[in-house]
């Protein structure tokens, strides 16, 4: 077994050796660090990436005033059916912008958790 770890290490150090001289031989034109292009690009996301944490932070104030109509009301927070139809809106329209189905409910099946998050913390704190 000793000589089983001893090979197995010695394979490594040799796999690392050699990925480390052919990435030593790839040629660079630019360092992603100051590509204008790409500089550029990455300010866009960010100022996007700012625009949909705003958004969401809207959604999640008005998914606020849900929980409190739904707390005052005894309405339940899960509304399975209002969740499939929003779900399946989002699809589609996701679809429009080249966004596969799977990356949409990933995306709203964690928006969903939070707003039932709140809305639970909401219910608890009118009991």
């Amino acid at each position: 077994m000793k000589l089983f770890n001893r090979a197995f290490i010695l394979f490594l150090v040799c796999l690392f050796q050699y990925s480390l001289v052919n990435a030593q031989s790839s040629p660079m034109n630019k360092t992603p660090a100051t590509d204008p292009i790409l500089q550029n690009n990455r300010i866009k996301i960010d100022s996007i990436d700012k625009k949909l944490i705003a958004l969401l932070g809207e959604r999640e104030r008005v998914v606020k005033e849900i929980g409190i109509y739904k707390a005052k009301n005894n309405i339940p927070a899960l509304q399975a059916d209002r969740f499939k139809q929003v779900l399946e809106k989002t699809i589609e329209a996701g679809k429009q912008e080249g966004l596969s189905a799977t990356f949409i409910t990933e995306l709203m099946n964690a928006i969903h958790k939070e707003s039932l998050r709140i809305e639970e913390e909401i219910k608890a704190q009118k009991q």
